[in-house]
């Protein structure tokens, strides 16, 4: 007689065993209706799963996120039945839920084409109509790998082959088509009625390049049309906002075959790197720190002791001497810091020690993985390494949280979440360090009142981190800004400080922080949040001087200069065109003012000042408009 409590606390008691569609039937027809699936004793089971003792249960439904990830998955499902049923002899691999969406990997001869899209879309639709029965089997492992070598799935025999021994092994079916799979899943495929399939990409098995191309079919899947017209928007206004393409249309950087995941910045964009190194400099100054600068190229021996040559090594671009010795260019900053505060003695007195570097890494990224700015192989971090006591390390944290989320503010980000990943499997360093290290960034954000999503297993090998997920203007996340605890580079690194007794060999506390990550993923954020739009005091040009005949031409020049010569960053436009073509260019460009002349400005010694955005602020003298755009840069320095 199993005794169900349910989320509320009440009980329900069966004399049998029941499955959880039975519960939900026993509640209301219209929860029986709405079930997805259900969480049992905090596990994720089918609809049909029998429960033969006493438990807790919650019913999922299309209003849990454990719901939609559910429909995205069997989604998932329905596609792979689909492909197979058009197109004979195609194997399935792989079909997991990813954000707002899922995908599956095919292995076929047939090319996807953006037609056969459409064609899938409409037999996914009928087998919808169809409203088939979706059962979870279990088999033995000998019995699936003969079920699915019988079916020529050479991929699903691979995965099973290599699953742990002792691993249950469970096929979902539904109608003649089954896979392999965890599960759960929807009861039937009827509830599987909005969905759409949005692209075709490349993707070797298993991620590795020298394996086999496969094709990959993305889709996304929602609880209804609203949802799935809001993210189709959405989409839209993100590939309007693509930092690639605007990067080319404002005329920003560019990339190229010669160097892959390296920018060549152009100067409107080096102009905008540098606006932001300038505002990240003055912040750390003003935040006691100082700045250093370490090699990009050292000893292979550095990092063996850091531990990135046995955990990283892959990623490292590295190079051999002729005498043997091997170096690698620096995929972190972090052990040329540590060899920063080994030079010369250390005291208590000197710490805090807050040492910034904006340091130049490398980093090997597969060539499908890189994206633009987003992903790349070459970059620069504003990377700071804060040494402290341990009774120090707390304070420490919570001063770059602050600092972190007031940086976030300034560039217009009030929606961060922030992520708290704790000891990974693979890591170096005692447990009784651990819990230190994870206590010492836990307690920070309860002393601030800030809350956090937990992610276990999650942190760097040396030690636990926050990360900080900023929301765009568009509602897309991003993650930016890292802060982690580190016990055990100090230790590794033998390095010290005098404490108040006198003792040379106390270990400092390492802090490893990040604000904007990468200046170059920052700024593509930056490019797709603004649309292009970048506030005036990081506009690579702020306003540009348009005339409208010939004869300003020579007025245009001097108020370019004058303007100039109080720091804004002004261009001129005298070309022999018509001033509405000219205005509707630097429109496009973004340019925050437009400043027309006419014979009138001219004579007067004034401008007729535009915004970007059509509106008409009147004639101001250039001393009132310079003050109006003085007092908007330094809003923000």
């Amino acid at each position: 007689m199993p005794v169900i409590t349910l989320p509320d606390g009440s009980q329900r008691t069966f004399d049998n065993p029941v499955s959880v569609f039975d519960v939900a039937s026993d509640i209301g027809p219209g929860l029986a209706k709405a079930a997805l699936g259900g969480r049992l004793d905090g596990r994720e089971v089918d609809t049909s799963f029998v429960i033969d003792d006493d438990a807790e249960l919650a019913i999922i439904t299309d209003r849990d996120e454990e719901g939609l990830e559910i429909i995205r998955h069997s989604t998932a499902h329905l596609l792979a039945m689909a492909v197979q049923e058009l197109y004979p002899g195609t194997q399935v691999t792989i079909g997991p839920v990813i954000e707002d969406g899922f995908y599956y990997d095919f292995a076929t001869g047939h090319s996807f084409t953006p037609e056969d899209l459409e064609k899938i879309e409409k037999r996914m639709a009928e087998i919808v109509a169809d409203d088939l029965p979706v059962e979870r089997l279990v088999m033995s492992r000998e019995k699936a790998v003969e079920t699915f070598r019988n079916m020529g799935e050479h991929y699903k025999v691979q995965i099973i082959e290599e699953l742990p021994e002792g691993e249950e092994i469970s096929i979902y079916r539904q109608g003649p088509w089954m896979d392999l799979c965890r599960g759960p899943h929807v009861p039937s495929t009827g509830k599987l009625k909005t969905f759409k399939l949005t692209k075709v990409a490349g993707a070797y098995w298993r991620g590795d390049a020298s394996n086999e191309m496969l094709q990959r079919i993305y889709g996304t899947a929602w609880r209804n049309s609203k949802e799935l017209k809001a993210y189709l928007r959405r989409i839209e206004e993100a590939e309007k906002r693509d930092h690639r393409k605007l990067g080319r249309q404002l005329d920003l950087f560019h990339f190229s075959d010669e160097a892959p995941g390296a920018v060549f910045w152009h100067p409107k964009g080096w102009t905008l790197f540098l606006e932001l190194l300038a505002y990240m400099r003055k912040r750390q100054e003003d935040a006691g720190y100082v700045e250093v600068n370490t090699p990009d190229v050292m000893n292979r021996s550095l990092w063996e002791t850091s531990g990135h040559w046995f955990n990283y090594g892959e990623h490292m671009y590295t190079t051999e001497t002729e005498d043997g010795s091997v170096y690698a260019l620096k995929p972190m900053n972090c052990p040329g810091s540590v060899s920063m505060f080994a030079q010369g003695l250390k005291s208590y007195r000197d710490l805090p020690l807050r040492m910034a570097e904006f340091g130049k890494v490398h980093r090997y990224e597969p060539s499908g993985a890189l994206f633009g700015l987003m992903r790349v192989r070459h970059f620069t971090q504003d990377d700071a390494h804060i040494y402290c006591t341990e009774e120090q390390m707390e304070q420490e944290c919570i001063e770059v949280i602050r600092l972190v989320l007031d940086i976030y503010k300034d560039f217009g980000f009030e929606d961060v979440v922030i992520k708290l990943s704790t000891r990974p499997e693979k890591r170096i360093g005692s447990d009784e360090i651990w819990d230190r290290l994870e206590g010492a960034l836990s307690n920070a954000l309860k002393v601030i009142g800030l809350d956090y999503v937990l992610y276990p297993g999650e942190g760097a090998f040396y030690g636990p981190k926050l990360e900080f997920v900023l929301r765009d203007a568009i509602g897309r996340d991003w993650q930016c800004g890292t802060l982690q605890v580190d016990m055990n580079l100090p230790e590794r690194f033998d390095i010290s400080y005098v404490d108040q007794s006198g003792d040379r060999g106390k270990r400092p506390v390492m802090l490893h922080r990040a604000l904007f990550g990468s200046l170059e993923r920052f700024i593509g954020i930056l490019i797709e949040h603004f649309e292009g739009k970048f506030p005036v005091w990081l506009a690579p040009v702020q306003a540009v001087v348009l005339n409208i005949s010939e004869k300003q031409t020579p007025y245009v020049g001097e108020v370019e200069q004058r303007l100039k010569a109080l720091g804004l960053r002004v261009a001129s436009d005298s070309r022999n065109e018509k001033v509405g073509f000219k205005i509707r260019e630097h429109t496009i460009q973004r340019v925050p003012y437009l400043l027309v002349v006419g014979d009138r400005e001219m004579e007067e010694g004034t401008v007729a000042v535009r915004t970007r955005s059509g509106e008409d602020l009147g004639t101001l003298s250039l001393e009132d408009f310079a003050e109006r755009l003085g007092n908007e840069v330094s809003e923000r320095r």
